[in-house]
């Protein structure tokens, strides 16, 4: 066993296990839902709500979740939010075995399960951290590891296990994911104590919350860890709107071919996110974002440029090696800058402005491509990712990294000035 693994602490290795296990949870819901919303309907709007409504809670309470994450214990609200999502899947399982599930039912339980995964996500972003004193090494080389059991889980192991499974039954998937969710539980519960941030000054929730938000867009570091993935997504859902068609009709990819296609991105994620380190220990971590984000944009202008299915593979494997290095040093160094008792609250506000992008870009890939061509909407992503790559390199360069890193690093210095204390009317503290 390397001493890189040998550094990690006994816990971390049951917070993978339990992410690796809630991941492949997930990665058979993921094809199973749809599928199981199909035999119910074909009406596309319908099948829209079953999928929209997942991402909802992150558009409503990601900054307040954030804020609740900040106030409680955070592995007890991991281990309670996956306890509940595996109650909760008992509903479906029920309904499907009486024969009565239904729409409205399906997407009020993925509603639910949304804001278990806002808790549960932003609650293991925050504990992480605290488990590995914020080391940024560490950190790195933990985020490594867990996102590529999610890549392999969630991308590779689950969706064909949950066709699978749900052609055993449609309860079948969802118990599966049930027992996921319970497993993990019982592992996050057996996870060691680590110290609570210092409380602060009682405020509402409200507040709170604000005052989280607005300690991401004052500071350019944390602004431009924060546009990435919300640029990002926009162009990448653009992508994604089009892709399936354009590979049927300029690349002559059949459905096979497809799942081939998607096959390539997640393996080039996996070898992306083993890399991570490396690059930020060759190249600084700032520069290391700075190369990653162009690899994306130049990987996507090749795709939109691919004259067949090899070249359009080999792009998306190189575009997916990208991403899976940014999603590895990106939330590294977050979780290594900011301050214990805002990590929840930053955490969650970084995610929103990721999960509001997303339908933007649906969007725009959607009406390019039917006021244009197939083509349009992936040059237009390219040039959104590199156009985000030029404005946020100054904001995320070596430069600021090491300072953001020293001021961490001072027991007597948080890592960047803190909110003050109302002085006067109007004004509001976050300590």
């Amino acid at each position: 066993m390397s001493s890189d693994i040998q550094k990690l602490p006994a816990g971390f290795g049951r917070l993978w296990t339990a992410q690796t296990v809630s991941s492949l949870g997930d990665g058979v819901m993921h094809a199973a839902l749809p599928l199981l919303a199909l035999t119910l309907t074909r009406d596309p709007m319908a099948l829209a709500v079953v999928t929209a409504a997942g991402t909802l809670p992150w558009l409503l309470f990601g900054v307040l979740g954030g804020a609740l994450v900040d106030r409680w214990d955070r592995r007890r609200t991991m281990w309670v939010a996956d306890a509940a999502r595996a109650v909760l899947l008992a509903v479906p399982v029920v309904a499907a075995a009486l024969d009565v599930l239904s729409i409205p039912l399906l997407a009020a339980v993925a509603f639910l399960l949304g804001i278990g995964g806002l808790f549960f996500d932003t609650a293991a972003t925050a504990y992480l951290p605290d488990l590995l004193r914020r080391d940024p090494a560490l950190l790195e080389r933990a985020n490594s590891r867990l996102r590529g059991a999610q890549t392999a889980m969630s991308g590779f192991a689950g969706p064909p296990a949950g066709s699978a499974l749900l052609a055993l039954g449609r309860a079948v998937p969802l118990l599966a994911d049930a027992v996921s969710f319970m497993v993990s539980a019982l592992l996050v519960r057996t996870l060691p104590a680590v110290p609570r941030p210092v409380p602060e000054v009682r405020e509402s929730l409200l507040r709170q919350a604000r005052a989280g938000a607005s300690y991401v867009f004052r500071d350019r570091l944390l602004l431009g860890l924060a546009l990435r993935p919300a640029v990002g997504n926009v162009a990448f859902l653009a992508v994604e709107t089009v892709l399936a068609l354009f590979a049927h009709d300029r690349l002559g990819v059949d459905t096979f071919g497809f799942g081939l296609l998607l096959t390539a991105e997640a393996t080039g994620g996996l070898l992306g996110a083993g890399i991570a380190s490396y690059l930020g220990r060759r190249l600084g971590t700032g520069t290391a974002l700075t190369c990653t984000a162009t690899v994306e944009g130049l990987a996507i202008l090749g795709l939109a440029a691919a004259p067949n299915a090899y070249v359009a593979g080999l792009a998306l494997a190189v575009c997916g090696a990208g991403m899976g290095a940014t999603m590895v040093l990106g939330p590294s160094l977050r979780q290594a800058i900011v301050p214990a008792h805002l990590m929840g609250r930053v955490a969650s506000t970084s995610r929103m402005l990721a999960m509001c992008a997303a339908p933007m870009g649906a969007f725009l890939g959607g009406w390019l491509a039917t006021a244009f061509d197939l083509r349009t909407p992936l040059y237009a992503a390219a040039g959104m990712l590199l156009a985000m790559t030029v404005v946020t390199a100054s904001m995320t360069n070596n430069r600021r990294v090491e300072a953001a890193l020293s001021a961490a690093a001072r027991d007597d210095a948080p890592v960047h000035p803190a909110p003050k204390e109302p002085v006067r009317e109007g004004a509001s503290q976050d300590v």
